[in-house]
């Protein structure tokens, strides 16, 4: 039996990665990524800004300067990522429940009804400031965010800090991601990983869905059932 399937009728917990699982914010980390690139010289693509999700900033700031071939001294870089930063926060200025990507209020919501707890694990240092945008700051019964982490996804640490938040095994966890990174990630904390968006890019879930749109906790639960009996 695969040690990632678990029947979700007993699951106590839920671990939702942020960006591209609730809220679609790669768009304003392009914008800024990109930014940061034109004053260097050169630019990125839509397409090179997925190698960008998933990852630490420092680690998405090597990745691009790597693009552009460009070299920079350990101080360069905190100031190049300081600046990166803080052109991606004014984006986030315009950022309000609106933005929340298609089912995740309804699935949080039918989560909390059913007295599942939900952690946030997400790599973003900015998770916080995001969330109250969103209005689901109070909705949360632990985050874990970029200020609380020294190791980036595939690195289990976001996901295992998420389980002891919560006070509950990382075997009795169930991790959404958007990122095959976070896949990993979850898998080597011992929990279920749901992957949301293409099965193509997130090789390893237990389940891929388009969108948090296309289930229902009640549903999970179903699905992974059937998976445990497979």
């Amino acid at each position: 039996m695969n040690e990632n399937k678990h029947q979700t009728i007993t699951l106590p917990a839920y671990i939702f990665d942020l960006d591209g699982v609730l809220v679609d914010t790669a768009h304003y980390h392009f914008l800024a990524w990109n930014r940061l690139a034109k004053e260097l010289g050169f630019s990125i693509t839509e397409q090179e800004n997925e190698r960008l999700k998933g990852v630490s900033r420092m680690k998405a700031l090597d990745i691009v300067l790597e693009m552009g071939n460009v070299n920079a001294s350990a101080e360069e870089k905190e100031e190049m990522a300081a600046r990166k930063n803080n052109w991606y926060v004014e984006y986030l200025e315009t950022l309000d429940q609106g933005h929340l990507l298609p089912g995740a209020h309804e699935f949080i919501a039918a989560s909390k009804k059913m007295g599942i707890k939900i952690a946030l694990g997400s790599a973003s240092k900015n998770a916080r400031t995001i969330l109250k945008k969103l209005g689901l700051l109070s909705v949360f019964d632990g985050i874990v965010d970029g200020t609380m982490t020294t190791k980036a996804k595939p690195n289990p640490e976001v996901f295992l800090l998420g389980a002891e938040l919560l006070k509950v095994s990382p075997s009795n966890c169930v991790v959404f991601e958007d990122a095959q990174a976070g896949i990993e990630a979850a898998r080597a904390a011992g929990m279920t990983a749901i992957g949301i968006g293409s099965e193509h890019n997130l090789t390893g879930a237990a389940l891929v869905v388009p969108s948090l749109a296309h289930l229902t906790p009640e549903e999970l639960s179903q699905q992974l059932s059937l998976l445990q009996q497979q």
